[in-house]
């Protein structure tokens, strides 16, 4: 029966919410308004389920944020170009599919968001000890006991040990953050934020 078995994960994901550090969520809003205001660009990665929440993010960040808002976030997920990433794959390595082109992207002041439930994927911690060397702000969404993200300028960590139930909460933190900082910036006399 699923009754059972929907009941453990609620109460996991319950868990899993309540191990986040609030004050990290405060932090990685002030970051994003930050580099919006500035104009820089944020950068996005994860492999897997996490490489679909980094699209996710770039969409609600990028068109979410900007709606009824001053905001006009320039985001890019480095997962989205295929082409791309099986190119540098095959002729690099998969570990330098996210290092490699932030290389000949990232400029001062820009952000790196690296999201792994593990938090220690090889292509993961190549892209934070690039931006870490260049002094970039880096924030990471990780579960599990961390791994390497917790080296990130903000670790965001879901203290949890089932990637669907990080996955699933590290979802819940893209859209808490964007529509967070979307309802702090609205334009005045804007009442309907259509959340």
């Amino acid at each position: 029966m699923i009754t059972p078995y929907f009941k453990t994960y609620v109460n996991q994901l319950d868990q899993a919410f309540d191990s986040i550090d609030t004050s990290q969520l405060q932090k990685f809003a002030n970051v994003m308004v930050a580099a919006a205001e500035n104009n820089r660009t944020i950068f996005v990665c994860g492999n897997g389920g996490s490489a679909a929440i980094a699209d996710h993010l770039a969409c609600d960040c990028l068109k979410g944020i900007r709606s009824v808002t001053h905001l006009k976030p320039k985001v890019v997920s480095l997962c989205s170009n295929g082409p791309l990433v099986s190119a540098i794959a095959n002729d690099y390595g998969y570990q330098y599919v996210f290092s490699y082109q932030l290389e000949s992207l990232m400029q001062s002041g820009d952000v790196l968001i690296t999201i792994s439930s593990s938090g220690n994927s090889e292509n993961i911690r190549e892209a934070i000890n690039f931006a870490k060397t260049k002094d970039y702000t880096v924030i990471s969404m990780c579960g599990f006991d961390g791994g390497a993200s917790l080296k990130a300028n903000i670790p965001i960590h879901v203290k949890a040990h089932n990637y669907g139930i990080v996955e699933d909460v590290h979802q819940a933190i893209m859209h808490l953050v964007s529509q967070y900082i979307r309802i702090e910036n609205v334009k005045p006399g804007i009442r309907d934020l259509n959340l």
